[in-house]
């Protein structure tokens, strides 16, 4: 079953920033993953929304895949760097099929 990444991220650093998107995104694809949405403004018809704060989806073959990738070496310098980089919320969650 497929399963997704689903940030909401605000950029502190922008330079920190770049570096984190640049380290995630090889790590994300080596794991198999792929980006479906990355950094989007989104449309709120409902609730309250920080206009800074952007949305990033990702998707991976299955939820043990996605946590490989998060616990994984290729990600760890990403993560580190995301304290400083960002301010975020990351939903872990399980797609239909």
């Amino acid at each position: 079953m497929t399963a997704y990444v689903i940030s909401e991220v605000e950029v502190l650093d922008e330079e920190l920033g770049q570096r984190y998107r640049d380290l995630a995104g090889a790590s994300i694809a080596h794991y198999g993953g792929r980006y479906l949405v990355r950094g989007a403004s989104p449309q709120v018809p409902e609730g309250d929304w920080s206009g800074s704060r952007r949305v990033v989806v990702v998707e991976f073959a299955s939820m043990e895949q996605l946590r490989r990738w998060y616990r994984s070496p290729e990600y760890a310098e990403a993560l580190a760097l995301s304290q400083a980089a960002l301010s975020r919320r990351m939903l872990f969650v399980d797609g239909l099929l």
